[in-house]
């Protein structure tokens, strides 16, 4: 039986990676911190464990794992990324688990390693008009990340392709933009922005008022978890291309915009109230002319789709979370 070794599987997008190899056939290693919050994993075997321990990264990789996905970071949604206050931990705590992560597949034969890296890795300079932003993969030097996040992913991106070329890998990189759906963090300062708006907007009354950080003329671009996880497998069993390539959508909106779809799936009319807050870039959006190129597929499903299932699901987790709340 294959075998796969999924690092942060008590996460969102690791979650549903777990469950797909599973689908797929796979024995799976699911390892994390910390037990999924939202779900039974699909892991055949989860373990709990800080994988910043070098000792413990050493004891979870077996030689004969075919693939092995490093999801795990410490992250969050822009109130967590660019708040200034949690720099040092995102930085030491990812790169640590990636240097520790190499280093013990190396050592235990494994050959190839799928890293997910982010958008964030994209020079702010090239994000300043909301309507005309560069995420092409060519794009990404000379390197201006906006914050240290996005630091942190650029330099392990590096890391994972030095090993390709010193120590014979064939590691693959992916630049995740905005990953959305079910099962994900929708509250408590972490969540990224379509989790936070539909908790807002199935929090809301009709007629009411929902906050939103700055003037909402931002843009970004958001992918469904099913189509990350597609395009994942896509790239980590292609045959010679070792990546970055950018695992995104290309349908941009505004927050404004975003917000409105989410109002309009859950039949309410709510006031915009904009407030200051962490923003990042002005804008950002997925290029899909390399993923095109070189796997011959690239993301498709409308946006409005996905928001239905994810906001579906929001609104239940806010509708058990109020009722214990009363009781």
């Amino acid at each position: 039986m294959k075998k796969a070794l999924v690092c942060g599987a008590g996460g969102f997008i690791g979650g549903h990676l777990a469950r797909r190899l599973k689908d797929e056939g796979f024995w799976v290693r699911g390892v994390d911190l910390k037990a999924h919050e939202h779900c039974t994993s699909a892991a055949d075997e989860f373990v709990i464990g800080d994988l910043r321990d070098a000792g413990f990264c050493r004891s979870i990789v077996e030689h004969d794992f075919c693939e092995v996905y490093q999801l795990a970071a410490d992250m969050g949604g822009a109130g967590y990324i660019f708040s200034g206050d949690n720099d040092a931990d995102i930085m030491h705590n990812s790169a640590t688990i990636n240097l520790n992560m190499l280093d013990a597949c190396l050592n235990k034969g494994v050959r190839k390693i799928f890293y997910s890296s982010s958008a964030c890795i994209y020079p702010a300079y090239n994000q300043e008009d909301p309507e005309n932003p560069d995420c092409s993969e060519a794009s990404a030097y000379p390197a201006a990340p906006d914050s240290e996040y996005g630091w942190e992913k650029l330099f392990s991106e590096r890391l994972y392709l030095a090993y390709n070329r010193n120590h014979g890998m064939q590691n693959r990189v992916a630049r995740y933009h905005n990953i959305f759906g079910p099962m994900g963090t929708w509250d408590g300062g972490k969540e990224k922005v379509p989790a936070a708006i539909c908790r807002k907007v199935a929090s809301a009354l009709d007629d009411g008022a929902i906050e939103i950080w700055g003037d909402g003329q931002q843009t970004r671009s958001f992918l469904h978890v099913d189509e990350c996880i597609e395009g994942s497998l896509r790239l980590m069993r292609s045959a010679n291309f070792e990546g970055p390539v950018n695992i995104g959508s290309d349908e941009m909106v505004s927050i404004n915009q975003l917000v409105d779809m989410v109002c309009t799936i859950a039949g309410k009319t709510l006031n915009k109230v904009h407030i200051d807050g962490p923003l990042g870039v002005r804008g950002r959006n997925s290029d899909n002319s390399l993923i095109a190129e070189k796997l011959g597929w690239a993301p498709c499903q409308p946006l409005r789709a996905g928001l239905e299932s994810t906001y579906s699901w929001i609104r239940q987790q806010v509708e058990i979370s109020n009722s214990a709340a009363t009781h």
